[in-house]
């Protein structure tokens, strides 16, 4: 999909504001308005959004999902003691 582009700047110009955004986030730019102002140009755009994977600490182990564990892996999760927060006093 290629960048909504929107503003006063000449379009090789606002490619190149374009292509040096995608270049520094490592992103691809959903949206950009340039607007020129004698020597300045002002840049509002918009970058994709980034996919993310939670990772958590499992049995001593940094994992995303448990769907590639072996049964005995799956085992020691099931039978792991979870604790809470709740220390079961009382406060006055």
């Amino acid at each position: 999909m290629a960048a909504i582009i929107t503003g006063n700047a000449p379009a090789a110009e606002a490619q190149a504001y374009v292509d040096y955004l995608e270049k520094k986030y490592n992103r691809k730019v959903e949206s950009l308005d340039v607007n020129i102002d004698g020597d300045y140009a002002d840049l509002n755009y918009k970058l994709s959004n980034v996919p993310f994977e939670r990772i958590r600490r499992i049995t001593g182990y940094l994992v995303g999902t448990m769907d590639q564990w072996n049964n005995a892996k799956a085992a020691e999760e099931a039978d792991r003691v979870k604790h809470s927060l709740d220390s079961g006093l009382e406060v006055l």
